[in-house]
């Protein structure tokens, strides 16, 4: 067997990124494949590993997880993680956490330490208290650029924006709220992607997933979307490991994760092929993106989105970073 490895920042990117800032994405995006990479080299596991990547993506406040979360309509933070093992079809989730540092810790914990697979807001906290995992204040979470972010998504929302009629009249705004593609609702250079992921098969070929995130941006407090859900968000098994990002609500209705994994089951798809459908067959108007391993050693991904923050490599020395198509 070989071994592979993908992660993602988030799918439904704004094609006016500035240069700088793909540059940031794409060097964290290679700091965590190589993170990922050294330990897969070390004969660590693959469930092991996807915990690694996904606590580093959280520490870091580029991507929208752990530190860097997108606001709540409150301006808190509510954030939801969830990891998958492929051997027995292991799984922990998480959701409205406030004060969990790594939330992919919990959700490991919740897989490993008790009997449930999902915990969520004041009994996740609570049990993240039992389990001694480390908390800060909710103000750890919350940067500047998403202050910014939470207001002009207010004001956008409060207008209403018509793209058919002219711009006059909405000065305060109407230079941030310009591009007609739109994520979750929101234009889509307002939009924060949505979650971190990892997706790993060691040299045993066991596979393992994990997504976290802080979920949308001027979300309704409670909100949760597909990143904890098992079989939306995350998924893996014996053929293959999937994490998922993008426009959650219709993950959750394509069931995405899962999905690429039963077409591999009962289609006899390869991989790729099996991303590739359910990509262009189980969205509907939705966009997403997801990235995939298999126990062969491949690694996929795929989007119908503007754009998906990704990286992958695999034994053989290949290793590919990227944003655009």
């Amino acid at each position: 067997m070989a071994w592979a490895i993908a992660v993602h920042g988030g799918a439904g990117v704004d094609p006016n990124l500035p240069m700088e800032r793909q540059k940031q994405a794409k060097q964290l995006l290679t700091r965590c494949l190589n993170l990922g990479i050294d330990a897969l080299r070390s004969s660590a596991s693959a469930i092991d590993v996807v915990e690694l990547v996904i606590r580093e993506l959280e520490s870091d406040p580029l991507f929208n997880s752990g530190r860097g979360s997108a606001l709540t309509e409150n301006g808190t933070v509510e954030m939801e993680a969830s990891i998958m093992d492929g051997p027995g079809r292991r799984c922990g989730a998480v959701s409205g956490l406030t004060t969990v540092k790594n939330p992919i810790s919990l959700a490991r914990l919740v897989m490993d330490k008790s009997p449930h697979s999902y915990l969520a807001f004041s009994g996740a906290e609570k049990f993240a208290k039992q389990m001694g995992v480390e908390t800060v204040e909710n103000d750890y979470f919350i940067t500047k650029d998403n202050v910014e972010m939470l207001k002009l998504a207010k004001e956008a929302n409060s207008i209403v924006f018509d793209y058919r009629i002219p711009k006059v009249g909405y000065e305060s705004c109407a230079t941030e709220i310009q591009s007609p593609i739109r994520m979750n609702g929101l234009p889509i250079n307002l939009y924060a992607p949505e979650t971190v992921g990892c997706v790993v098969v060691d040299s045993q070929g066991r596979c393992a997933a994990a997504t976290s995130t802080g979920g949308l941006l001027n979300k309704k407090t409670g909100r949760i979307g597909d990143s904890p859900l098992i079989g939306a968000g995350t998924y893996a098994c014996d053929l293959c490991g999937v994490s998922c990002t993008g426009e959650g609500e219709a993950i959750i209705r394509g069931t995405l994760a899962r999905e690429v994994g039963a077409v591999m089951e009962y289609k006899g798809l390869g991989l790729q092929d099996a991303v590739d459908f359910v990509i262009e067959e189980r969205l509907d108007e939705g966009k997403a993106g997801l990235i995939a391993v298999s126990k062969t050693g491949e690694v996929a991904y795929g989007f119908n989105c503007v754009g998906m923050f990704r990286g992958c490599a695999t034994e053989n020395g290949f290793m590919e970073v990227g944003i655009w198509d």
